[in-house]
């Protein structure tokens, strides 16, 4: 039995979205892509594929015939317009993943927290630096208090569309709160780049963590185990080089952000995602791993509604 789901947002991650869904999915189906740009490419590509569509936006997406039968929307706009698009489709009652910083709902992150929100009405998938990175937070928080957790996310210009740009401050203030809700850590920071390399480059993501001294052997196996579990849904997630470790001196400026913690070890782990380049080139890691996440999510939930249902 296969769930319909509605995409609202036509720009790069939708239509990124809208591909995997019909590409990979057994377990969901695409009813409806609806945007606010007629003449965008989402849209077009849809059609093509004979999915239908509105250039309406919300409202015309409740107005479809498909829409009787989609019980999940994803949402891949930004996070001003998430806020209306959830006070019209939480009344209808459907299920949203949001894929905007709006954070509505509770965080998810698939291999973190993957299970503990099947139920909710509307989940927030963070960033797509939040994807990459809490993941790494959490896995070093297994073996040792995060005291300080801070990434940094290097995207290439290209693969930001205008989604993304509009949300810059929503995606640190989001990542931020979410390396410490999901990831566990006492305090988080997240800073995004847009390079305009030419020729564009894949992702990279540092992720910088203070904690107690501890065995640096558990901290790398955790790290390498916790990146398999993420390559299970993003192949092109992968370690960049050897996880790194540094013990803060006793007069380093570094321990203002962890006071009264003792020892202290500065964890730096470096990654880089490509991606599977089902819209765009490989290049656009930041799209895949947020579309990959909010696919493995919806999965899950779809998974879960139809168990309650059977009840």
């Amino acid at each position: 039995m296969t769930t319909k789901v509605a995409i609202i947002g036509s720009g790069n991650i939708g239509t990124d979205l809208l591909i995997k869904v019909l590409r990979l999915s057994d377990t969901l189906e695409i009813a409806a892509l609806a945007g606010i740009d007629p003449d965008s490419d989402g849209l077009a590509r849809a059609r093509r594929l004979k999915v239908a569509t509105t250039h309406e936006g919300v409202e015309g997406l409740v107005e479809l015939d498909e829409f009787a039968d989609v019980g999940l929307v994803f949402d891949a706009t930004s996070a001003g317009a998430h806020r209306h698009h959830e006070e019209v489709l939480r009344p209808l009652g459907r299920t949203l993943v949001d894929l905007t910083p709006a954070a509505i709902g509770p965080y998810v992150v698939p291999p973190v927290n993957g299970e503990a929100h099947l139920g909710a009405p509307n989940v927030n998938m963070v960033t797509c630096g939040g994807q990459a990175t809490i993941p790494i937070v959490a896995a070093v928080g297994a073996v040792s208090p995060v005291h300080y957790g801070e990434i940094v996310a290097s995207i290439a210009s290209r693969s930001a569309g205008p989604g993304t740009r509009a949300n810059i401050d929503e995606f640190t203030e989001t990542t931020s709160r979410a390396i410490e809700a999901v990831g566990g850590a006492a305090r988080g920071k997240a800073i995004i780049v847009l390079n305009p390399a030419e020729p564009p480059l894949i992702m990279r993501d540092t992720v910088h963590c203070l904690v107690s001294d501890c065995a640096t052997e558990a901290v790398t196996a955790s790290v390498e185990e916790m990146v398999g579990r993420v390559q299970a849904y993003v192949p092109g997630y992968r370690l960049k080089q050897k996880v790194q470790y540094d013990k803060v001196a006793a007069d380093d400026p570094l321990r203002t952000l962890a006071p009264g913690t003792g020892d202290l070890l500065k964890v730096s782990v470096f990654l880089e995602v490509e991606g599977a380049a089902h819209y765009l080139p490989a290049y656009a890691g930041n799209l895949d791993i947020m579309t990959s996440a909010a696919l493995r999510t919806a999965e899950r939930m779809a998974a879960y509604t139809g168990k309650e249902a059977v009840k």
